[in-house]
């Protein structure tokens, strides 16, 4: 029996024919594919190995489940790479490299970018459509990522504090909120129009009415949208109109980052506001289980190596020209 909660899926996942089973069960449904031809019969299984062979003499004809995955070239067993699948997409507020390390036993540095690449996986590249084209409202709201004015230096503070916005250079996040649907999200060099009115038009359908606060006016005038809005210097919730669903999303992902994570370099913080929207958009009527079968079918087509994930592949690409 497939397990259902992390204590069944630790004892479940130890036996790595278990791991081979449910994989493959997920990956090839209708049966073992050769990921190079994309042959399906006469696959046949090399059970001292633990990897099939394609019947047609190519290049790459034998292949592991890894192939083709986040997994690829990776030394790490699946009992561990699953274990940890299943912490970082049903704990509420995330789960560190640090306490990766610890469980499954591996090094901090193996264990971050262990959880990088199934950040990856998280990330939402359909969108399935738009958002508000049923009808309902879209709460559309910024935030802000950063250490608090309050605990730095004097000094510092004076330094860094951008006197446009007065956030102290910190990362603005911009978010869309379908109510009672899911949510996009994304990094954003600022809050103005010109960063705004894209990311409406992107994943807003036309005609749909937008739930806004105050600073609206100062990103948005067209007549694309139907407009309301909440002054949140008066009141919270105006009749219909409100961003708590919003705010929900923006404390989850605060407490997450400023909680487990607590340091977090803007260069890889869209990784996390993935990470949240991941967990977010697929809660209920989505179960443990079914929320980790479900990021388990996604894991083939996203590789991702520790050079491109550190910058270097950038720089060896710079350094070639």
């Amino acid at each position: 029996m497939e397990p259902t909660t992390l204590q069944e899926a630790i004892v479940y996942f130890a036996d790595p024919d278990n791991c081979r089973e449910y994989l493959v069960a997920r990956r090839w449904p209708n049966g073992v594919e050769c990921p190079t031809c994309g042959n399906k019969e006469g696959i046949g299984f090399l059970k001292t190995q633990n990897r099939w062979q394609c019947r047609y003499r190519h290049s790459k004809r034998q292949f592991s489940l890894k192939t083709g995955t986040i997994f690829e070239d990776s030394p790490i067993g699946l009992d561990k790479w699953l274990l940890v699948m299943w912490l970082i997409c049903n704990c509420k507020n995330g789960v560190s490299s640090y306490e990766i390390a610890r469980d499954v036993k591996v090094t901090q540095t193996t264990a971050w970018f262990m959880l990088q690449r199934i950040r990856k996986v998280m990330q939402d590249e359909s969108h399935g459509g738009k958002l508000g084209g049923n009808g309902e409202p879209v709460q559309v709201d910024e935030t802000y990522i950063g250490g608090k004015a309050r605990f730095m230096h004097k000094n510092k503070r004076e330094a860094r504090k951008n006197d446009l916005t007065g956030n102290f250079d910190k990362a603005v996040v911009i978010g869309a909120l379908e109510r009672g649907g899911k949510v996009r999200a994304m990094v954003a060099s600022d809050r103005r129009k010109k960063t705004m009115a894209p990311f409406i038009r992107e994943n807003v359908e036309r005609g749909a009415t937008l739930h806004t606060d105050e600073h609206q006016t100062e990103w948005w005038r067209g007549d694309e949208f139907a407009h309301e809005m909440v002054n949140h210097l008066e009141r919270y919730v105006d009749g219909n109109v409100h961003c708590n669903g919003m705010g929900n999303f923006w404390s989850l992902l605060k407490r997450g980052i400023g909680g487990t994570y607590v340091s977090v370099e803007p260069f890889h913080l869209f990784r996390y506001v993935d990470e949240q929207a991941f967990r977010f958009n697929n809660r209920g009527p989505m179960n443990d289980a079914q929320r980790f079968s479900y990021l388990c079918r996604k894991v083939v087509g996203k590789r991702l190596t520790y050079a491109e994930l550190t910058g270097k592949e950038m720089e060896r690409q710079e350094e070639a020209f």
